[in-house]
């Protein structure tokens, strides 16, 4: 892989991770309720399912998809009900999260698991393995993709529950975060809506 294209790649990778989508609308509404720290496994679940999914489909699992559109549709509707699962428990969020039973942030496991039904997350991984990988050198520039989501996937969504974190304090008034929460669920659901067409 040449130089411009590994910088393409990372300017690439920097963008469609710290852009708005439904990882980071989650990630800001955690922020705002649960707090930075109990919303590092929901990031680092982010970056390792995303890796897994983009590893998956540079090594076959596009092709599959690309051959069977059925199964691609099923993911799209499955990911996009899960995400109004998601927007409804937001919405209906009416306090700060400090530890109760009741109210936990998304965990490793259901992070990484959600990259596989997240529109946008497919979406960028069959563009990057279609746009940086060359047919000279396939499966090492397969991991080379991997590489650079993996060192830029993670610090770019923490911004999101950074910024919910900053909001933290101001949001403690209970009719500010009920406006919030439901804002940040039509918003969640908002960003699905370029990727189901």
């Amino acid at each position: 892989m040449t130089a411009e294209t590994l910088i393409a790649l990372f300017l690439f990778a920097f963008t469609t991770s710290i852009t708005p989508g439904p990882n980071n609308m989650m990630l800001f509404a955690s922020g705002v309720n649960f707090g930075f720290m109990r919303t590092i496994p929901h990031m680092i679940g982010i970056g390792v399912g995303f890796l897994s999914l983009l590893i998956g489909v540079g090594l076959g699992l596009g092709a599959i998809l690309h051959a069977y559109p059925p199964l691609y549709t099923g993911l799209k509707i499955a990911g996009g009900l899960y995400l109004l699962w998601i927007a409804y428990k937001i919405a209906t969020s009416r306090t700060l999260g400090e530890g109760t039973a009741s109210a936990q942030p998304m965990t490793f496991v259901a992070a990484a698991a959600f990259q596989w039904v997240n529109p946008k997350a497919w979406v960028m991984a069959i563009t990057a393995m279609a746009t940086y990988t060359s047919e000279a050198s396939y499966f090492s520039s397969v991991l080379i993709v991997g590489v650079v989501f993996a060192i830029v996937n993670v610090p770019s969504v923490s911004t999101w529950a950074g910024f919910g974190t900053v909001l933290r304090q101001w949001l403690s008034v209970p009719v500010r975060l009920k406006w919030f929460n439901i804002t940040m669920a039509v918003l969640l659901v908002l960003s699905l809506w370029p990727m189901l067409k």
